[in-house]
């Protein structure tokens, strides 16, 4: 598929996005100050309201680096009124008595555990401050304070927050909250289910080639065997079928896709999110073209309609399958962008998602283990780099937010898997980026082509080693998520290790790294003939 190869590579751009993501709920911060006192984590808190006993609005708060931590069962939080502060700034004491109340109060003129130290002295069970800003802001102890020994909790609200809970109070009504932070349920069934589409995209597609593979082999044999004056040499058979990367393509995908993301995330703004969509899109439809028309190959009553070819201006020969699901595939990926925001809005995304990537590594291939080699380091060093080390120079994980849609008011871009987190108390998402199953599975469904072409048995070949090594790769993936309370992950830094590695290792033990490393799927030069098959020597 020559004449689709600059597509190809603007979707494989659209697949260059490798993490795994769940959202965070406990902030560790390096930078914020910590001592005796002062060194919580900045975990958000849950504060639901209730407006003269009727329950209202639910916030989401952050907690501050002093004071005790908090409950983190529902049942167990108490209801307790919340009154204003009086001055509102709480850097004096209160002119009104309080009587274990919690206080609300303003940001600003005095420090923070200042304002902690006199609602505590006050009588107050807790002290909530309404930050000047939209967002949340980290309450941390200053360098020269002493009194940091804080009896009570203390929680940053957001400004329309914390302006809507001042309103009720003002005009009379008893307006009352809990304040807990619930745990993040260690794993959560999304992921088991993100697992298994990940593993399961690359076990389709894998299939897929090597079926193509073997089916283009079989070609070239009838066309050896009957002297064809189709044929022309071995190398040029099927060859405009996929697009074949080098070694010198595998450099510079990497590095134009880090001036990609670079680009997505100096220019991040609705609009730019807008035409990401739209770009997403194009490539959804010509992926869920390409399985629907496959799929339907398969049944008999389509195969006319697969076999037979329509002249379309500038598409040229289309089947009349392709013909007749392309307007399906368009209806079902417009409807995904209008309703994009919508509950169920991840099932379509998924879905033109899966299919494009399984179209792109039927399409997209490596020619052996070098190639893999090459382009797997790369990305490698890519994950790595934008994930982790991009902090130091932008002060803030470039891939994150990008990943996340900040400074775009939308959810994030649409070049993920997602799925709900179904039984975390926060909602949220389970993700992760098309380039950790794209990258990788370029290397497996190179194995399992090359085991066919090469006649070996699965215990012989290599394809059940490199799915399982991906399998666990992506499974570590997620302990580490995990274990680091939902921080994003670099996740080709585990799963490159255990499928490049394992791949390595088992060729250098069998004694054929070399022929996987410059020679890779194995090809004829003169065919012995037997029936209407042969063997394919490697």
């Amino acid at each position: 598929m020559v004449s689709y190869g600059a597509s190809i590579y603007t979707m494989m751009f659209l697949l260059a996005f490798t993490f795994a993501l769940a959202g965070d709920i406990v902030h560790h911060d390096d930078v914020a100050p910590t001592r005796p006192g002062c060194e919580n984590n900045f975990v958000l808190v849950k504060v639901p309201t209730y407006v003269d006993g009727v329950e209202n609005s639910e916030y989401v708060g952050v907690g501050a680096r002093f004071g005790p931590t908090l409950e983190s069962k529902e049942k167990r939080a108490s209801h307790t009124r919340v009154v204003l502060a009086d001055p509102p700034d709480c850097c004096s004491k209160p002119k009104n008595k309080l009587t274990s109340e919690i206080i609300l109060v303003h940001r600003g003129k005095c420090s923070f555990t200042t304002k902690a130290n006199i609602a505590e002295d006050a009588g107050a069970s807790a002290i909530i401050i309404i930050n000047n800003q939209t967002e949340l802001f980290k309450m941390v102890c200053e360098d020269n304070e002493t009194d940091v020994n804080i009896g009570i909790p203390a929680v940053m609200l957001p400004q329309d927050a914390g302006t809507n809970l001042e309103k009720h109070i003002r005009n009379y009504s008893i307006v009352s909250i809990q304040l807990y932070s619930p745990h993040r349920p260690l794993v959560d069934v999304a992921e088991v289910f993100l697992w298994l589409m990940a593993v399961g995209t690359i076990l389709c597609a894998s299939y897929w080639s090597a079926w193509s593979a073997r089916e283009a082999a079989i070609e070239q044999e009838k066309l050896l065997k009957d002297a064809s004056d189709e044929y022309v040499s071995t190398e040029n058979v099927g060859s405009s079928g996929y697009v074949e990367i080098s070694t010198a393509s595998a450099i510079l995908f990497v590095l134009f896709a880090s001036c990609f993301l670079v680009m997505l995330y100096k220019l991040m703004s609705y609009w730019f999110v807008e035409i990401l969509v739209v770009l997403f899109c194009i490539g959804g439809v010509e992926g869920l073209q390409t399985c629907l028309v496959a799929l339907l190959s398969c049944f008999r009553w389509f195969q006319d309609a697969a076999q037979t070819f329509a002249k379309i201006p500038f598409f040229g020969a289309v089947p009349y399958l392709a013909l007749a699901v392309t307007p399906f595939c368009i209806v079902f990926a417009v409807i995904w962008a209008i309703y994009r925001h919508a509950s169920y809005a991840w099932i379509g995304q998924d879905i033109l998602g899966i299919t494009l990537i399984i179209t792109v590594l039927q399409i997209v291939r490596i020619p052996n283990l070098k190639v893999g080699t090459v382009l797997l380091s790369c990305a490698f060093l890519y994950d790595i780099f934008w994930v982790f080390v991009s902090k130091w120079w932008f002060h803030e994980s470039v891939m994150i937010v990008v990943a996340r849609g900040d400074k775009s008011g939308e959810d994030g871009i649409p070049m993920l898997l997602k799925i709900p987190r179904l039984f975390d108390p926060w909602g949220g998402y389970s993700i992760i980026g098309f380039g950790d199953i794209l990258l990788p599975g370029l290397l497996v469904a190179f194995s399992l082509r090359y085991d066919w072409l090469a006649k070996k048995n699965l215990r012989a070949g290599y394809f059940v080693w490199a799915m399982t090594a991906y399998g666990l790769g992506l499974f570590v993936t997620y302990v580490a998520l995990n274990l680091m309370d939902g921080h994003g992950q670099p996740a080709l830094l585990y799963i490159v290790p255990f499928t490049l590695g394992t791949f390595i290792s088992l060729g250098i033990k069998r004694g054929e790294l070399k022929i996987l490393w410059s020679r890779g799927e194995p090809k004829r030069a003169c065919p012995h003939i037997q029936g209407d098959h042969q063997s394919l020597d490697t």
